[in-house]
């Protein structure tokens, strides 16, 4: 895997105030079981035939559970033209920080 760029969810939390983009890739289950406030899901599968609907402008930061998957998806997209920014520590990493989560499937 080629080197991505990252930020942690500190860096994260600040951007989200500014109404940055947040498309988390994790499972249905995943999302629904708990998800960063204002994070547009896009399970990980469906990236490839669903990318059309990241916004091609401005930078979007990609997030799963720990950062694993997100920084897959990030390669994709930056081969794809979409300036995008992985999430170190992922939705975890935010759980464990004491920040606020929502819960079910349908994006606040």
């Amino acid at each position: 895997m080629s080197e991505v760029p990252e930020i942690d969810v500190d860096a994260l939390e600040v951007l989200l105030d500014s109404g940055c983009v947040l498309v988390d890739v994790r499972e249905d289950d995943e999302f629904a079981g708990g998800h960063i406030p204002g994070a547009r899901h896009l399970p990980l599968a469906e990236v490839p035939d669903r990318h059309g609907e990241i916004p091609a402008t401005g930078t979007v930061y990609v997030v799963c559970a720990m950062g694993g998957r997100s920084a897959r998806v990030v390669e994709f997209l930056r081969a794809n033209g979409i300036d995008a920014v992985n999430v170190a520590g992922g939705t975890q990493g935010w759980i464990d920080s004491g920040r606020e989560v929502h819960r079910g499937s349908g994006t606040p």
